[in-house]
Formats: structure tokens, sequence, C-alpha cells
């Protein structure tokens, strides 16, 4: 097998793996945010301070499963990108 088939399926591999780590994170930031959402409200309706710090401290929780997922969508971005040009080259696309 050529060096340039060895890498679309490498590039392939990788978007998969990508793919399966965008769910895995995805569940996780909605789970999240569905316990930001819930201390906010605690925190709107309580006077207790604690309240308040819990539903700042899920608040980043959402903000870094965010963040995570940009990055992996990017490099999801990059790799395809790079599989395209490789199947131009090739004179698969």
């Amino acid at each position: 097998m050529a060096r340039a088939e060895r890498r679309l399926f490498a590039l392939n591999d990788q978007v998969l793996l990508l793919d399966e780590e965008i769910t895995r994170v995805t569940d996780e930031l909605s789970y999240h945010q569905s316990l930001a959402d819930d201390a906010a409200r605690d925190a709107a309706v309580s006077e207790d301070p604690v309240e308040r710090e819990n539903a700042a401290m899920t608040a980043r929780d959402v903000e870094q499963f965010q963040k995570r997922r940009n990055r992996l969508l990017k490099a999801r971005a990059k790799r395809e990108a790079q599989r395209d040009r490789l199947l131009t080259r090739l004179g698969l696309s």
C-alpha cells in the first residue's frame, strides 16, 4: 500500500476518534449545563454565598467543556481538510 493511502486511512481513523471524543464531550457538556442551570436558579433564590459560589464553579465547568468541544471541532475540521487535499491529490474527489 502506498504512503498516501496509509495516510488517508490514518486521517480517517483520526476523524473517527475525534467524532467519538466530540460526542463524549458534548454529552458531558449537556450534563454540566443542566447542573449549572440548577445551581444558577438556586443561587438566585438563596441568600447563601455557598450557592453563589457553586453556581460560579459550575458555570466555569460549562465554559471548560465548551472550549474543549470547540478545540475538538477545530481539530476535526483540520483533519477533514487534510483528507480532502489528499483525496484531491490522489484524484479521488
